[in-house]
């Protein structure tokens, strides 16, 4: 029998219903429109990171990790919101088109513009940051356990602060997005933040959400343990997946670069032997043997004499 009993969730259900159908109606009826304008139609990468999308809103959302995380466990409940905040926001961003994006969105509208603003490095590295910090505040943990409504209201802000959050590096306008050396310094300063909160769970003496302070402990793991496991998964986990990141960004700038150098230095080596050859042919252009030249040689000789006989 399993230590936590299985529950419905039918408003998770419901969401995902909900994404599915919108995915379909995406696929079936816009594509087709998009493609006859001229836009490349959804590539077959999207679909895959929409897929991980869908995949990751269930297993982070249903039973049996929304019960551990909301009742029993904080590190599951840790792992639980960087699934929502990071990990799942990115699938779906890679998984949006240009072409959807601009149809939701208006190009040079206001909203085009409020969204600009929202999906700038500053504006949304703050709000991110400042969200994920307010998430740890012990009496909103508290109250969000107590209400279904802000529980579900906080989860759908720390998704889409997640979504704009990864617009400066992966979003599907490729004019928002930063140059590669300044998307790695904005994704370290992303690591920053969460070992704040992090070691101070690791670190803390006492009980800081009274939440999970409970006498059953699931698995036989104790409350101060799960805490400490919490600090760690945030401290290491979130910073993991960000300097992993970095370190694709960055391997992948530094081998164009180096494309492009010895790119360069062919071009100009092709130029150089080119410039010599056109300088070899004009200075010996004056020296060259020409047929008037052999003509002109055979009349001026004398004839040779006859052999006596």
């Amino acid at each position: 029998m399993s230590p936590v009993p299985w529950s419905a969730h039918p408003e998770v259900w419901m969401l995902l219903l909900g994404t599915l159908a919108l995915g379909g109606y995406t696929g079936k009826v816009l594509q087709p429109k998009a493609v006859a304008l001229g836009y490349a139609p959804i590539s077959r990468r999207q679909r895959v990171w929409f897929t991980l999308g869908f995949v990751g809103i269930w297993v982070a959302s249903d039973w049996p990790v929304h019960d551990i995380a909301e009742s029993h466990l904080y590190s599951v409940h840790m792992l639980q919101h960087l699934l929502l905040s990071m990990l799942i926001p990115a699938c779906f961003v890679l998984a949006t088109p240009r072409w959807l994006f601009e149809l939701l969105v208006t190009p040079e509208s206001g909203t085009w513009r409020m969204f600009r603003w929202m999906s700038s490095p500053l504006v949304a590295g703050l709000a991110f940051n400042a969200l994920s910090l307010g998430l740890h505040w012990p009496r909103l943990v508290q109250l969000s356990s107590e209400s279904g409504t802000l529980h579900f209201t906080l989860h759908l802000l720390i998704f889409t602060f997640g979504m704009l959050m990864w617009m400066p590096v992966i979003g599907p306008i490729t004019e928002w997005r930063l140059q590669p050396l300044a998307q790695c310094i904005y994704l370290f300063s992303m690591s920053i933040v969460p070992t704040v909160p992090g070691g101070w769970l690791v670190f803390a003496e006492g009980v800081v959400y009274r939440h999970y302070d409970t006498p059953s402990r699931l698995w036989g793991v104790d409350v101060l343990t799960d805490q400490q496991a919490a600090g760690a998964i945030m401290k290491l986990f979130g910073g993991f997946v960000l300097w992993a990141i970095i370190v694709v960004i960055f391997s992948r700038w530094a081998g164009a670069e180096g494309k492009a150098d010895t790119k360069q230095r062919k071009a100009i080596d092709l130029e150089r032997i080119r410039d010599l050859d056109e300088r070899a042919a004009s200075d010996g252009a004056g020296d060259a043997l020409t047929f008037e030249d052999v003509t002109r040689a055979f009349a001026a000789a004398p004839a040779p004499p006859e052999p006596a006989r």
